[in-house]
C-alpha cells in the first residue's frame, strides 16, 4: 500500500482520536467517526469541549475535504461511510472496571464494527492502551469473526500507542516522537511511514506489535510507582511533622535525584494502565509486587487527604457536621477538562461521609458531564464562606482567588494539595 493511496479513518474523536484525525487531516482523506451524533454535530460546528486541537487548524482540514477528494477531514457517525477508507485507526478508551479489572468492551465493540466493513489488504491501527498481546489475541479473532478475512493474509494490523498528554500545548501530537509497530514487516514499514509523515518528532519502530504495546504499558507504570514512593514518604512525613515538598527541593539538589510530586494519581493513563499489566502478569502466574503495591498507595492518597482535612479542622475546634468545605478543581491534571477518573472524587466522597456539605468549582469542567459522571453538581461561581479550602487542582485560574477571603472565620483552614498556592496563606499541603 503506497501512501498517496491510502485514505484514513479515525475510529473514536476523544482526546485521542480528534488530534490525530486533524494531523492526518492535512495530508490524507480523512474521516472522523464517533458513535456519539452530539459529538459530530459540535465538530461540524467547529466546536471541541476537550480543547485539545486548534480550532483554526481544524476548519482549515475541514474546509479543505470540501474542494479536495484527496486531502480534508470530515466528520460522521455513518458506519457505511467508512467502507470507502483503507485504513483504521482505533483510539477508544480502555478503562477499568469497579474491580479494577481492563474493560476492552469499546474496544471490542469497534473491532466488530470495523470486522464488518474491511476489505481485502484493509490495516487496522490500534492506538488504545492495552496490555501486551491484546491486540492479537483479542481484537484480531474479532476482526477474522466479522470479515470473513484471514489475519496477514485478507487484512493486517499495527499497533502505535497513544502519547496524548491532555492539555499541554507545548507536548502536542506532532512534538512527540510515536512507537509504531506492524504484525508483518511490510506492514511494519507502511505504518511507520504513515506516522513519519505527520511527526515532526520522528517515530520508532517497534520490532512487534507485543513490543510495542508494552512499552505503553511500561511507561505508565513506571510514572506510576515513582509517584506512589513520593507519596508514601508524604505519608512518612506527615506523621513527621515535616513538609514533604522542603524534603523533596532539598534531595533535588543532588543531580541524578527524579524529583517527583505528591499527589492524586488519576486520569485515562496512569491510575489505569499498571492494571491492564498487572492482569495479563496474573495470567501468566506472576504476581507483581511493586505495580500493584504502587497502586494501592495512590489508590488511597484522596482517603488521606480527606481525613488530614478532618483532623485539621478538629484541632480548629470547628464542629465536624456543620462545616463547609470548597473544593478547588475537579479535573485530572491542571488547565484541562478531563475528568476521566479523577481521583479528586476520593476527596469528596470522604469528606461526605463526614457529613461536611462539600461544594465544588472548576472553571475547565463542564459541569453536566461532571454531573452524569459523578452525579455531582458543581457550584457555577464561589459566593460563600468555608471552613475548609481544598485546592485539588492546579488550575492557573485559582491563583487569580483571593483564598484568604473565602475563609468563614479564624478557624477555617487550607489545605494544598497540589504544592500551589503561596505557602503563608496555607495551613497544611500534601
Amino acid at each position: 500500500m503506497k501512501l498517496k493511496n491510502i485514505k484514513i479513518a479515525i475510529i473514536g474523536l476523544g482526546y485521542v482520536g480528534l488530534p490525530l484525525a486533524v494531523e492526518f487531516g492535512k495530508k490524507y482523506s480523512v474521516l472522523g467517526f464517533d458513535i456519539n451524533q452530539s459529538r459530530i454535530d459540535e465538530l461540524n460546528l467547529n466546536i471541541d469541549r476537550t480543547n485539545e486541537v486548534d480550532i483554526y487548524s481544524m476548519k482549515f482540514v475541514m474546509d479543505l475535504a470540501k474542494s479536495n477528494q484527496n486531502t480534508g477531514l470530515t466528520f460522521t457517525s455513518s458506519v457505511d461511510l467508512l467502507k470507502n477508507y483503507n485504513v483504521f485507526i482505533v483510539t477508544v478508551p480502555t478503562p477499568i472496571n469497579q474491580y479494577k479489572s481492563p474493560d476492552l468492551t469499546p474496544l471490542l465493540k469497534a473491532s466488530e464494527l470495523l470486522g464488518k466493513i474491511i476489505k481485502n489488504d484493509d490495516i487496522v491501527i490500534y492506538e488504545s492502551t492495552v496490555y501486551p498481546g491484546c491486540t492479537e489475541e483479542d481484537c484480531v479473532p474479532v476482526l477474522e469473526k466479522y470479515s470473513g478475512l484471514k489475519f496477514n493474509t485478507g487484512f493486517y494490523c499495527g499497533y502505535s500507542p497513544e502519547r496524548i498528554n491532555p492539555g499541554d500545548k507545548i507536548n502536542t501530537l506532532v512534538k512527540i516522537k510515536k512507537v509504531t509497530s506492524g504484525s508483518t514487516p511490510e506492514i511494519a514499514d507502511v505504518v511507520d511511514s504513515l506516522y513519519s509523515s505527520i511527526i515532526e518528532a520522528g517515530t520508532h519502530k517497534a520490532p512487534s506489535i507485543k513490543v510495542a504495546e508494552a512499552s505503553k504499558a511500561i511507561e505508565n507504570a513506571q510514572r506510576d510507582v515513582n509517584i506512589s514512593f513520593v507519596n508514601e514518604l508524604a505519608l512518612i512525613f506527615d506523621r513527621m511533622d515535616i513538609d514533604t515538598n522542603d524534603v523533596l527541593d532539598a534531595a533535588a539538589t543532588k543531580w541524578n535525584f527524579l524529583k517527583f510530586k505528591p499527589g492524586l494519581v488519576g486520569g485515562h493513563c496512569i491510575g489505569v494502565d499498571p492494571y491492564y499489566l498487572a492482569q495479563k502478569s496474573e495470567i501468566l502466574g506472576y504476581h507483581p509486587q511493586v505495580i500493584l503495591s504502587g497502586r494501592r498507595v495512590n489508590d488511597n492518597m484522596g482517603l488521606f487527604v480527606a481525613n488530614k482535612v478532618v483532623k485539621l479542622l478538629i484541632e480548629r475546634n470547628n464542629l465536624i457536621a456543620k462545616t463547609k468545605a470548597l473544593v478547588l478543581g475537579i479535573t485530572f491534571k491542571e488547565n484541562c477538562p478531563d475528568i476521566r477518573n479523577s481521583k479528586v472524587i476520593d476527596v469528596i466522597e470522604e469528606l461526605c461521609k463526614f457529613k461536611i456539605q462539600v461544594d465544588i468549582y472548576d472553571p475547565y469542567a463542564d459541569k453536566q458531564e461532571v454531573f452524569e459522571q459523578y452525579g455531582i453538581q458543581m457550584i457555577n461561581s464561589i459566593e460563600s464562606k468555608y471552613d475548609a479550602i481544598i485546592l485539588a487542582v492546579s488550575h492557573t485560574e485559582f491563583l487569580k482567588l483571593n483564598i484568604l477571603d473565602l475563609k468563614r472565620s479564624n478557624n477555617s483552614i487550607v489545605y494544598d494539595i497540589k504544592g500551589f498556592l503561596d505557602r503563608k496563606i496555607i495551613d497544611s499541603r500534601l
